[in-house]
């Protein structure tokens, strides 16, 4: 059995940060987290270099990165993204569909099965976000229309039978259908998220109550205030911030939001509610340019270009390129939060809402040894997942047994 002590290190943990801390590590799961430099048997010593040790990124909403897509429906992509990831930080990941048609997606789930078990190398899958298709036409945004449809019963739950691994599906909650597809979805334990929507207040309410309780890319094709008939109402924005148990996902990586707004759903929703989120496509992890949006097969052209995926046409942005470590230090530098604030929001908020809070997002003994080293910058020195080393920067933390 494999034992680490990570040391010299100011260690991010519930309770704070404990400067000169030291983590110990036997096998996947975290021994110990201490404020002494203790002697541990038999350990391969890590020095931190008085750099941060913080649990792993939880990115609850990826499709893609390093060249491929979770839609390309190859065992190489799963493992490339996951690999490409597990480089900026990330430990845990949910690989996110786009609406296509029901074949490619039962081949995607089909694929997760075979990726999950032999995905060793990178950030480890904690259950599949379908995103789509049941969405409002005129809140589209990048996803396809051609697949763009509402809710069918005998459809959606045969996809929910065909993988037990479908943790999260998101859709509009005013189409047609919605609100029993939300109770099926939170009666078979899927969390209901409000995506791509033109719904106002009144349906929001209703749809909690069906179990709609988180909002997908806050602010991000979904309505704000809208007049109908002469009379204001408040949309999913505004309702997202009235209702105190919706949690809030935001790509926070100063594109889709700017410094305000990132200000503003902090200043409302609070560190406890707020994941951070890359909705990460191909292109993240390369260089600007052409790419594409969803599968090889049949995805939308897209151009990199001002560190944002957009439509040909420049009318909309088409995902992001981001990678986790972008988004703690987005939230630090532009958002002017504690450190540990932003790394909360990409740890243990996101875990909390995924329901895995209970084996990762946060660094305490008997938890799974998802453990990342960063420095002031955010730039990621070392990666361990389950206890394993994945990564190790050209320039990086000092390994010796």
């Amino acid at each position: 059995m494999d034992r680490y002590k990570i040391f010299n290190g100011k260690v991010i943990t519930p309770a704070g940060i404990i400067n000169n801390g030291c983590v110990l590590v036997e096998g996947d799961k975290i021994l110990e987290v201490t404020d002494r430099n203790i002697e541990f048997s038999g350990a391969t010593d890590i020095d931190a270099g008085g750099k941060y040790i913080s649990p792993g990124f939880i990115d609850i909403h990826v499709h893609g990165g390093g060249g491929h897509d979770f839609m390309d429906n190859t065992l190489e992509a799963f493992l490339g993204i996951a690999q490409t990831h597990a480089r900026y930080g990330t430990t845990a990941l949910t690989p996110t569909t786009l609406s296509c048609e029901k074949a490619d997606l039962l081949k995607t789930l089909e694929l997760y099965e075979l990726a999950d078990k032999q995905n060793t190398g990178g950030a480890q899958f904690i259950g599949i976000h379908i995103e789509g298709p049941y969405f409002a036409m005129s809140q589209r945004g990048a996803q396809d229309p051609r697949y763009i449809r509402e809710p069918v019963e005998a459809e959606y739950k045969e996809i929910l039978s065909a993988s037990k691994h479908i943790k999260r599906w998101s859709a509009a909650p005013e189409v047609n259908g919605a609100l029993a597809f939300g109770e099926y979805m939170t009666a078979n334990n899927v969390l209901a998220a409000i995506a791509h929507t033109d719904a106002i207040y009144e349906d929001v309410i209703k749809a909690y109550e069906k179990g709609f309780t988180h909002a997908t890319h806050f602010y991000s094709c979904m309505s704000g205030v809208t007049r109908r008939n002469a009379f204001r109402y408040a949309g999913v924005i505004e309702s997202a911030y009235l209702i105190d148990g919706m949690t809030v996902e935001i790509i926070a990586d100063g594109r889709h939001l700017p410094a305000p707004l990132l200000k503003l759903v902090h200043k409302i929703k609070g560190t406890e509610n707020i994941a951070l989120i890359t909705d990460a496509m191909r292109a993240a992890g390369m260089p600007p340019g052409e790419s594409i949006l969803g599968s090889l097969k049949d995805g939308l052209p897209v151009i990199v270009e001002d560190d944002v995926a957009k439509l040909p046409d420049r009318s909309s942005f088409a995902g992001s390129v981001a990678t986790a470590d972008r988004l703690v230090r987005n939230m630090v530098q532009l958002s002017e939060l504690p450190l540990i604030d932003a790394v909360k929001m990409a740890t243990e908020t996101p875990a909390r809402i995924m329901k895995v809070d209970d084996t990762m997002g946060s660094l305490e003994a008997g938890k799974l040894a998802n453990i990342i080293i960063f420095d002031e910058d955010i730039t990621i020195d070392t990666t361990m997942i389950n206890g394993k080393i994945i990564y190790v920067n050209n320039a990086g933390v000092p390994v010796s047994a």
